[in-house]
């Protein structure tokens, strides 16, 4: 699957986007957990993709996914949103 990271998602990742192997469907929470793994340290100056994941909204192919248990397919296209502009 295809994660997009923008704003200081992207600073935290160090990355703008990544390809994530998903062999099966998994959960957002799965997923996160997946993406702070991958990322455990942050760039200097930044906060670790843990701290900045809870914060995210999360758009799969294009929907908003508000729930930690909705489910991702592994061709999906995930975006990770953090807050902009203090809201």
């Amino acid at each position: 699957m295809l994660v997009r990271y923008f704003a200081a998602a992207a600073a935290s990742a160090g990355t703008e986007q990544e390809e994530v192997v998903a062999h099966a469907t998994m959960t957002r929470s799965e997923l996160q957990q997946v993406l702070t793994t991958l990322h455990p340290v942050a760039p200097p100056g930044e906060k670790t993709l843990a701290q900045v994941l809870p914060q995210c909204s999360w758009l799969v192919n294009g929907v908003r996914h508000q729930d930690p248990e909705s489910t991702i397919a592994p061709a999906s296209t995930v975006d990770v949103l953090p807050p902009f502009a203090g809201g």
